[in-house]
This record gives C-alpha cells, sequence and structure tokens, in this order.
C-alpha cells in the first residue's frame, strides 16, 4: 500500500493502531495493527474517523497499544498491505439465487507457524491465490486439514456465529492426530471474526442464506521423505452460500453403500482430514448419476451397522427416540450433530447414540441428516440393495421439523440463546 493510500469508509468494528514495534525513522508508512475484540460472546467496537495512510497513521484519540488492552485473545491480525477497509453495504449479488458454490469475497486470513514454534501475528490480506512448494506436505501425503461453520445476518445487521470454539477444538484434535501444529482455540476464534467481520458485506440479508466459513490447516512446508511438515499455514476464506443440496429443504434421496467404505477403525474417520472426503467421489458420483442425492456409508466391518453420508451425519426416529450412530472413531463429531442432540433432549426426545443396523433404518418414521452445510435436511427415501424405501417426500417430518426450526431459529437470533452457543459481531 503506497504512502498517497486512503482508508475510507472503514467498517465498525476495527480500530486501527500503529504498531509500537513498526515506526522507523525510514519508513514512509506505519504498521497497523488490529485492536483484539474484547468478549467472546458480543464483539462490538465505536466506529472510528476515517484514517488517512501518509507519512503516518492517524487513529482515534482512544487509540492504545495493544499490548495493554485486556482481552482473553492475545493473537490479533496485523493489516497486510493488501487490506484496505471497504463500505459494508451488501455486495451486490442475487441474494434469492444462491447455491452452495463458491463465490470469491474481500479478504482472507493467514499465519504460518513452523515446527516447534507458535502461530502468531496472522493477517488478514486480499483474497487470492497462494504460493505452496511442490513439496510440501499437504500437496504430496495429505497433511491437511478443514473445518466449516456459518455467520448469519441478523434483522439489526449484527453477525451471529454458531459455536465457533467447537470448530477450534475439533481442528486441535484432528492436528493431533495428523501430526500438525494448530491454533490455540482463542488464535482460531479471533482469527474467525477478524475474517467475517472484514467480508461483513457479504453476509446474506436474514432468512437469504449464510456466510460459509472455511478454516484450513495445511502442512505447507517443503517434505521429500514421508515426515510431518517443518512449516504449516492456517487460511480462513469465506463464501455466501445458499442450501446445499439441489433440492433446497426438500427431502433428499439416499443410496445405502454396502461395497465402497469411509473409514475403518483405527484411520482418520474421526477427524476432518481432507482425505477422508476424496475417498467418497467415486460411490458419490455414481449416486447422483442415478438420480440419488447422495451416500449413506455402512461400517467396513460388519458392513450392516449406519456410519454417515458423505457429508453429514444420520438420524432416524421411532416413536420418541431419536437414534444416531455412536462416535466411535471412523464417524466425524459433527457440530451440528452435537446440537441437535442436545436440542432434541431440550424437547423432550430421548436420545440414543449407539450402533444402528440398517435394518432399523428401513423401518424408521423419519429419516434426517445433520451438518454445518445442510443443517437438518429430511431424507424422502432410502434404497438398499434395491429396495426403496419412503419417508414421506412432500418435506419435513414433525420431528425434524421441530428441531430444524429450534436450532436455525437460535442460529439467526430469532429466540433466546439459553445454550450460550452464538457469537454476536456488529
Amino acid at each position: 500500500m503506497g504512502s498517497a493510500a486512503v482508508l475510507a469508509g472503514l467498517q465498525p468494528y476495527y480500530l486501527l493502531c500503529p504498531s509500537r514495534s513498526s515506526f522507523s525513522s525510514s519508513s514512509s508508512v506505519a504498521a497497523a495493527t488490529f485492536l483484539p475484540l474484547s468478549s467472546s460472546h458480543r464483539t462490538c467496537l465505536s466506529q472510528p474517523q476515517i484514517l488517512k495512510l501518509q507519512n503516518q497513521v492517524l487513529a482515534p484519540a482512544s487509540c492504545h497499544n495493544i499490548n495493554q488492552i485486556s482481552s482473553p485473545f492475545r493473537s490479533a491480525a496485523v493489516l497486510s498491505d493488501s487490506y484496505s477497509a471497504e463500505a459494508s453495504e451488501l455486495a451486490d449479488i442475487e441474494w434469492d439465487n444462491l447455491g452452495f458454490g463458491f463465490i470469491p469475497t474481500d479478504y482472507m486470513y493467514m499465519m504460518k507457524c513452523t515446527q516447534g514454534g507458535n502461530f502468531s501475528k496472522g493477517e488478514l490480506q486480499r483474497f487470492g491465490n497462494i504460493e505452496l512448494s511442490p513439496s510440501s506436505g499437504v500437496l504430496n501425503y495429505g497433511q491437511g486439514l478443514f473445518e466449516g461453520l456459518k455467520a448469519y445476518r441478523k434483522e439489526d445487521g449484527n453477525v451471529l456465529l454458531f459455536r465457533p470454539e467447537e470448530n477450534a477444538l475439533r481442528m486441535r484434535l484432528g492436528a493431533e492426530r495428523m501430526c500438525m501444529l494448530s491454533p490455540t482455540v482463542e488464535q482460531f476464534v479471533e482469527a474467525v471474526k477478524e475474517t467475517v467481520l472484514a467480508n461483513k458485506r457479504w453476509v446474506p440479508p436474514p432468512g437469504k442464506g449464510s456466510l460459509y466459513i472455511r478454516p484450513l490447516l495445511m502442512g505447507s512446508g517443503a517434505v521429500l521423505g514421508l515426515a510431518p511438515a517443518p512449516e504449516y499455514t492456517f487460511l480462513i476464506f469465506v463464501s455466501p452460500v445458499g442450501n446445499y443440496f439441489k433440492e433446497g429443504v426438500a427431502p433428499i434421496n439416499l443410496i445405502v453403500e454396502h461395497e465402497l467404505h469411509r473409514a475403518t477403525p483405527g484411520g482418520t474417520g474421526g477427524v476432518k482430514t481432507i482425505g477422508n472426503y476424496a475417498a467418497v467421489l467415486k460411490a458419490q458420483s455414481a449416486a447422483k448419476a442415478k438420480g440419488y442425492s447422495d451416500v449413506l456409508y455402512l461400517d467396513c466391518v460388519n458392513k450392516k451397522y449406519l456410519e454417515e453420508v458423505s457429508s453429514c451425519n444420520i438420524f432416524m426416529v421411532k416413536g420418541n427416540v431419536i437414534s444416531t450412530p455412536a462416535i466411535k472413531g471412523t464417524i466425524l463429531p459433527g457440530i451440528t450433530r452435537k446440537s441437535i442432540i442436545d436440542v432434541a433432549r431440550s424437547q423432550g426426545f430421548q436420545v440414543e447414540e449407539r450402533l444402528v443396523p440398517v435394518d432399523e433404518l428401513l423401518d424408521a418414521d423419519e429419516v434426517f441428516c445433520t451438518g454445518t452445510a445442510v443443517v437438518v435436511s429430511p431424507v424422502g427415501s432410502v434404497t438398499y440393495k434395491g429396495k426403496r424405501v419412503s419417508y414421506g417426500e412432500d418435506g419435513f417430518g414433525t420431528v425434524s421439523q421441530q428441531l430444524y426450526s429450534v436450532l436455525t431459529r437460535l442460529q439467526m437470533g430469532l429466540i433466546e440463546d439459553k445454550m450460550n452457543w452464538t457469537v454476536e459481531l456488529c
């Protein structure tokens, strides 16, 4: 950014302060640092004046050294040379026609860590391609993890995150399994906040969708022999999205796969590593070619117990009992899954986490899937070995509709958050 650059229309959620360590007599532009956000559940900062970066940084009188700010988050993003604040009005896209496809937004977040070190000083920079060594650990040996979470715009214009600390914890568990270094929970949550706020104009209007947030952790350092990478990169990008399945909230049709398997005992099926998802593409592509929405996988040992759908967890309803496969190392511990279980119990349902034979599924009253991308998706039919069982193809069943309504209203700030799950940004 040149010395005559101007930060105009600065969004109200950042205060820019000169970094005390960045001033030098020869520097024409002082580096700037984001003040950390001060609350883990509500982030609101007063709007600063328009700042002009010429030979110095002009900041409001309330600006303080970042290290003097009391905050649970010690890691703050520095302002990259490629960053410029923009007006926070909504982006000019067709909000009524959002699907679940990638739409480039304004900024991404990145920070790095070398083996034996700690992640620090992440930065927001213009969204774009990244440089990666052909010998990087992620490209050669699949040393990579990702997360997925969403941000929702409220009627008052503020934005809600849903349980970001759970994604942070899951990434750390996955990193331990994959021999990777990972950000702390505080660093992860702070990075998510900063990325969402920098891209606030891309958060869909209330009821039009959500901002999908994709944190990535990859072995970016170069390796040749099989070994953990010497460097790791944590990156977050975002995209506005609508419904995951083309059916929208209409029931989806699943086929049970009994030859190909998603995960094995002792493997990595229980963590969100990138290789888990490439492994399902063959069966998923074949299913979609036959007109099915997705694939439901069975365990690889007995070939009769439910595991999960390609990218979401599965639930079945029988009377007042809701059953879902237990987490036992081959099933991803979904955050929406965990939330639906708690919501269901709060609504008076009995929830069982156990081995669920496929035969029980075929006799269920209702079946539905859960996941960050799908939220709650009703299943209209399941086909197993040529036999098709329907559960009502006109829409949600009674139970799934009730759970969907409670969860989505909570995520969007339409009901009181008694669970203390949401984090509000403004």
